[in-house]
């Protein structure tokens, strides 16, 4: 669960633009944005079955993300080849990356039933050891104190180690969150922008000609499931970020948890063994007992993950290459084929013609007409014809060429102010001109609207063909990876180093602080010989060469 969470970091972007996010009961508020001659019964559950356009670099089978990086022993499948490449919706895939985690339970395994065997035996049935030495054992009691403060020591920088990666980690993990996050509220923007747009432009009035109803019914119906995409992807986001950060914090607190109670237990232990503490030193040797075989199976866990986001980097970058390809992402992300009418974009496109056609009709019937007083849109316009604005799209909403004498959406504002005339309070021109103030207030408004609709709504197409999520990609695999993957290695080496440190620590602990009370033995290695002559029985000529020899028991 840990693992997952962790991972989900990394590819929350897909969770967080796909299409089953915004799937409701009765209707899919993204065929209005996505287009829907696609989907059809393609579409299982809102994921998108269906295969992008091919091209020519793009593979004609089923593409394989990281073959060759999750090529390992399968657990489900007795421990057979996992040929499946990188998916996270499968099992087996899962069962293959747990397996790298393997050195670290096992050894976790054998930790815990050989030392603890080995405490067993040696509390239960009395069990010492005996070391031998002629002469004094001041020399291997030596040996023992440096060794111990050696393995303290490289616990020590174990410890370090841990604190400095996980602090890296985090923060670096924090910062792709952070990334992601902020990809999807780029996109939540774009929906609400749009939405705004068109409501906007239902207000469009010049001189009371504006946008025709059933164009304001189709806005109306669009802005309904813009506005549901929105909504659903925001709330989706902020709850996935959230559960996301909360798995964050508590790994970080666990290996900061972790670094320090393995500190304390080091430096503790070599000091109570020094001052010879028995049965203390025996509890933290237990309790280190059980706490070593917590750092082997992070140690697994950690490998694991690292196994995981390199997999999962790997597999972005493939995918980056052959973003329509038909892959383990194509059941996860929405791309749809590029060709596809976007419905969105080609309501916005209409919405942009009949503002032009507003503003057209204006210009033609109102402003470049000449009308005696008392007739209808009279207000003493006079001078030369003000050009009409460029309609950007024919019947079939493909762009068109401009003529020489249409305005672009552009620079039409600034063309226009050379048509205005001064007016009285009544709103009669005094000087030449073709519009008032007022007017040319009017169209301004509505030019800026089209404007709008054709900058903010293109972007959706990013979504459609995927490019968005490819450029999102392209940016976690270059600047976010390889610090990761790092500072996962490091986090590795901290709980390697501890592991062995505090093993090794234990081990000495035992002998060190039971410094057995010495039995010194005098042994004559000459027999002695009675001589009648000496009244004592003793051989002095061998007095003098007795060895001592020093026995401690442990």
């Amino acid at each position: 669960m840990m693992t997952n969470s962790l991972f989900l970091s990394v590819v929350v972007f897909v969770s967080l633009v796909s299409v089953d996010s915004f799937a409701t009961a009765s209707q899919d508020p993204l065929k209005l944005i996505l287009g829907s001659p696609n989907f059809g019964s393609t579409w299982k559950g809102g994921i998108s079955l269906a295969p992008g356009p091919s091209s020519a670099d793009d593979a004609s089978d089923y593409l394989l993300l990281a073959a060759h990086r999750t090529k390992r022993p399968d657990i489900l499948r007795a421990f057979k080849p996992y040929l499946g490449g990188w998916n996270i919706t499968n099992n087996h895939y899962w069962a293959s990356v747990g397996f790298t985690g393997a050195p670290g339970f096992i050894l976790a395994a054998i930790w815990l039933l050989s030392f603890g065997s080995l405490l067993v035996v040696y509390h239960c049935f009395k069990w010492r050891v005996c070391v031998k030495a002629k002469g004094s054992s001041f020399d291997s009691r030596r040996i023992c104190f440096i060794l111990l403060i050696l393995f303290t020591c490289v616990a020590a920088i174990g410890c370090i180690l841990l604190s400095v990666g996980q602090d890296k980690f985090h923060t670096e993990a924090m910062h792709t969150l952070k990334y992601v996050v902020n990809q999807s509220d780029y996109t939540v923007e774009i929906l609400h922008n749009v939405t705004q747009y068109l409501s906007l432009a239902k207000t469009i009035n010049v001189t009371a000609i504006s946008i025709p109803s059933n164009v304001m019914d189709e806005i109306d119906k669009l802005n309904v499931n813009l506005n549901t995409a929105a909504v659903t992807l925001e709330e989706k986001t902020t709850d996935n970020a959230a559960k996301i950060k909360r798995v964050f914090y508590a790994v970080r607190s666990a290996l900061i948890t972790v670094a320090t109670v393995m500190l304390i237990l080091s430096f503790l232990g070599l000091l109570l063994s020094v001052l010879r503490h028995q049965h203390v030193v025996h509890i933290f040797v237990v309790s280190g007992w059980i706490l070593v075989a917590v750092t082997f199976v992070l140690c697994g866990v950690f490998l694991i993950l690292n196994n995981a986001i390199s997999d999962t980097c790997v597999a972005m970058k493939e995918w980056v290459d052959h973003p329509h390809a038909e892959t383990a992402l194509s059941s996860i992300l929405p791309c749809v084929d590029q060709q596809t009418t976007n419905q969105t974009l080609a309501q916005s496109k209409v919405v942009i013609n009949s503002i032009v056609t507003v503003v057209n009709t204006f210009v033609y019937a109102v402003a470049n007409t000449n009308p005696s007083p008392g007739q209808d849109h009279y207000y003493n316009q006079s001078g030369p014809p003000m050009p009409p604005l460029c309609i950007p799209f024919d019947a079939n909403m493909v762009d068109r060429q401009c003529s020489p004498w249409e305005l672009s959406i552009e620079n039409a504002s600034s063309v226009w102010e050379n048509y205005i005339c001064e007016v009285t309070e009544s709103g009669i021109c005094t000087t030449v001109g073709r519009i008032t103030p007022a007017a040319f207030g009017q169209l301004v408004a509505a030019v800026n609207e089209s404007y709008a609709l054709e900058h903010y709504t293109p972007p959706l197409l990013s979504f459609q063909d995927c490019n968005f999520v490819r450029e999102t990609f392209m940016s976690i695999t270059s600047d976010y990876c390889q610090p990761l993957e790092r500072n996962l290695r490091i986090v590795n080496a901290g709980l390697g180093l501890i592991s062995v440190g505090v093993l090794l620590c234990l081990v000495l602990w035992i002998f060190y602080a039971n410094r057995p009370q010495r039995e010194e033995v005098f042994a004559d290695p000459h027999p002695q010989k009675k001589d009648g002559s000496f009244g004592n029985g003793l051989d002095n000529h061998h007095s003098d060469a007795n060895t001592k020899i020093s026995v401690e028991c442990v």
